[in-house]
């Protein structure tokens, strides 16, 4: 038994009467139902010096019962299981303070996390959330029509970004749309991800997935290199600098389809965010380059069901139509959102218009919608009688 066996199972956490392991701990994560029926919709587990230990339930940070609060021996007791020597000595060196964004393999369940490691004025702290073993077929993941996601996963050229605020589900919905092109198309696929979360298993296409920091330097290299390497979809996590977003661009315009992610709250957010990351006095250009290499832009939100049975998948559809490419060359940012809610024939559909239509169906509430909208009041004129 490995060393890092031996803590797993130790148990060093007091919560009420009992003492746990941290394999204990993931097995609630995990499967909450053999610990507390409270947990049954677990995303994240937070962590932080000072705090017990507490879950994410939908949009609530939950602590575990009568939990101690977490000893900076509690929580070096943890990180020895969860990152290698160097990425140890990386974050508790107090000279060089830097975050640990990476990924952990709970080997004898075969279950996969995303761990994000930083230090405030506490001390350490991490926040980890589960990756599901299995990716959801894009028909199950609840995107607003059929229509869109046959457009998407047909393409053969062209950028697709998907953006939202952390833990909107962006990475199911990319990850979706990649696989459905890996079952039916025979492609080649390359990832660049920051750390890998779901694993591809090669069906129809050849998928090459690559780590950021153990695969590869960044994404700008990672993005050189794939396009000398033949692929025919690539998928760059998380579009962070002009090289990148310059390379992502070039690549969708010469002929590749790739797919990528943004922090941003709305569609049209994303397209001006692109535009931002360069000098003013290369945007006209951008928005030239940006007018022929975007081929649509989802942005999306999480919004609690009104049965309190989790939450459903609420989405922005962005299609670049030659109304829209034009107001992207001029960089008219303004006129984009009306742009999109008069042409719902051709696919696209807002924010609001989403959250107005489940609302109406009785699926979220009032409240709900007016809280998630990018703009209350136009929920308001919508759901005026015409």
């Amino acid at each position: 038994m490995s060393n890092e066996d031996n803590l797993l199972h130790v148990p060093f956490y007091r919560a009420g009467l009992e003492r746990l392991s941290f394999a204990e701990i993931l097995e609630t994560f995990v499967d909450p139902t053999k610990k507390s029926g409270n947990f049954h919709r677990i995303s994240d587990m937070h962590v932080k010096i000072g705090l017990p230990l507490s879950f994410r339930t939908d949009d609530e940070l939950i602590p575990i019962a009568k939990g101690t609060p977490i000893s900076e021996e509690a929580m070096l007791h943890m990180l020895k299981i969860l990152l290698s020597e160097k990425q140890l000595a990386q974050i508790t060196d107090p000279d060089s303070p830097m975050d640990v964004d990476t990924a952990y393999e709970w080997l004898e369940h075969g279950i996969n996390f995303r761990l994000n490691v930083f230090r405030d004025r506490d001390g350490l702290a991490y926040v980890m959330r589960v990756l599901s073993s299995s990716i959801p077929l894009i028909q199950d993941v609840g995107l607003p029509s059929e229509m869109i996601w046959k457009e998407i996963t047909a393409l053969k050229r062209g950028l697709v970004l998907v953006t939202g605020v952390t833990g909107s589900g962006k990475s199911t919905t990319i990850s979706s749309l990649i696989n459905h092109v890996n079952l039916t198309r025979k492609s080649r696929i390359i990832t660049l991800e920051d750390p890998v979360e779901f694993i591809f298993k090669n069906e129809s296409s050849m998928v090459s997935q690559r780590q950021v920091g153990q695969d590869v330097h960044s994404f700008s290299a990672g993005l050189k290199s794939a396009l000398r390497e033949n692929p025919d979809v690539i998928f760059v996590g998380e579009i962070r600098d002009t090289e990148t977003a310059t390379l992502a661009l070039s690549a969708a315009e010469t002929g590749h389809l790739v797919f990528s992610t943004l922090h941003t709250r709305d569609a049209k957010g994303a397209l001006s965010r692109i535009v931002d990351m360069f000098p003013a006095e290369q945007s006209k250009f951008i928005c030239l380059q940006l007018s022929f290499s975007l081929s649509y832009v989802l942005s999306q939100k999480l919004v609690p069901r009104l049965d309190s049975n989790g939450r459903i998948l609420v989405m922005e559809v962005l299609k670049n139509v030659p109304a829209i490419g034009n107001l992207i060359r001029t960089g008219n940012w303004q006129q984009v959102y009306s742009a999109m809610e008069t042409q719902s024939r051709e696919g696209m559909l807002t924010m609001e218009q989403h959250l107005l239509f489940l609302y109406q169906h009785g699926i979220i509430s009032q409240e709900s919608a007016i809280a998630y909208a990018n703009d209350a009041s136009l929920i308001e004129r919508l759901n005026q009688p015409q």
